[in-house]
């Protein structure tokens, strides 16, 4: 697949969710004709008010869990609710979301030959016992957890691809997605972002949990995006791809840095650790470094700006 080609055709699922629309409009930005699908489980229509001005765009309500009847020469799959609050609504439907929606893509793309990104995830590594995490790192994950609908899902998912790689052949390339953040989250996701900035710019206080000193990893959406194109690109991919930023911040330090671009008068507040909260999350870039050339160019302070004048804008502040 290459950028600047003659138009061909890219299926994304989970086309209305953040990172999903975030790729939508790069990939109509880059000459693509571009098919999006979501059941607006967690998905937001808002999301594609850019794209829906473009006739190379066409969305699609439906359910990756249904057989779906799309000609595309790349699937993009980011399909899945993605954050505690919303995958554990309901942990059913993310689950199956993740297994059933891999097996429908795999029939697809075995009749039509084409190339699966999968939009997998840093949570399958669990609680790790590994600083920074590395592709060949097999996690420390509760299966019966709450939030193992997710976990494990994303993992289930990654089987099946694999051994569809193996049974037949099809071309299968697994993207391990860490923290991500930008315009356009949702305000109630949950995510330790979009929770500080709305909190900050509302004056509520900001909730952290534990002692705060838990770390993360922050990647800008559009060096995620960038990433994902680049995968695409390739002419194969072989094992799964750390996809993040390795620059690592505790939550005492996020918020700091948030409560000081935004000028707030919010104050910290301590609550529990909630179950199966990792302490620690960094990604092992080398691979995507050697195989992708992948550097995150968006810093920390400039990609909190962008997103926090976005929240602002939405909330009307």
């Amino acid at each position: 697949m290459a950028l600047g080609s003659s138009r061909r055709t890219v299926l994304v699922t989970g086309a209305a969710g953040f990172i999903g629309s975030h790729l939508v409009d790069r990939l109509l930005a880059e000459n693509f004709e571009v098919v999006g699908i979501d059941s607006l489980l967690t998905g937001d229509l808002t999301n594609l008010t850019s794209a829906n001005r473009d006739p190379h765009f066409h969305f699609q309500m439906g359910d990756v869990r249904e057989p779906l009847n799309v000609h595309a020469e790349v699937i993009f799959n980011m399909a899945c609710p993605a954050s505690p609050v919303h995958y554990q609504h309901d942990p059913y439907a993310t689950l199956t979301t993740s297994v059933v929606g891999a097996q429908r893509l795999i029939d697809q793309a075995r009749g039509m030959r084409s190339t699966i990104v999968q939009a997998s995830t840093s949570e399958v590594y669990g609680d790790p016992t590994i600083h920074p995490q590395p592709e060949t790192y097999w996690g420390n994950v509760n299966p019966i957890g709450p939030r193992a609908c997710y976990d494990e899902g994303k993992r289930a998912a990654e089987t099946l691809l694999v051994d569809a790689k193996r049974a037949w052949g099809i071309d299968t390339r697994i993207v391990r997605i860490f923290n991500t953040y930008g315009p356009r989250m949702a305000f109630n996701d949950g995510r330790v972002v979009s929770n500080f900035i709305a909190q900050a710019l509302t004056n509520q206080p900001i909730t952290l949990y534990g002692d705060g000193r838990q770390s993360r990893s922050f990647c800008y959406v559009d060096d995620l995006v960038e990433g994902l194109l680049r995968v695409a690109m390739l002419p194969t991919l072989d094992g799964p791809l750390n996809l993040g930023n390795p620059q690592e911040f505790t939550m005492v330090e996020l918020a700091d840095t948030i409560l000081s671009l935004v000028d707030s008068a919010s104050e910290l507040m301590y609550l529990p650790l909630p179950v199966d909260d990792p302490r620690v999350r960094r990604p092992d870039i080398t691979k995507a470094k050697d195989v992708i050339q992948f550097e995150p160019a968006v810093e920390l302070r400039e990609g909190l700006s962008r997103t926090i004048e976005n929240f602002r804008s939405r909330l009307a502040l």
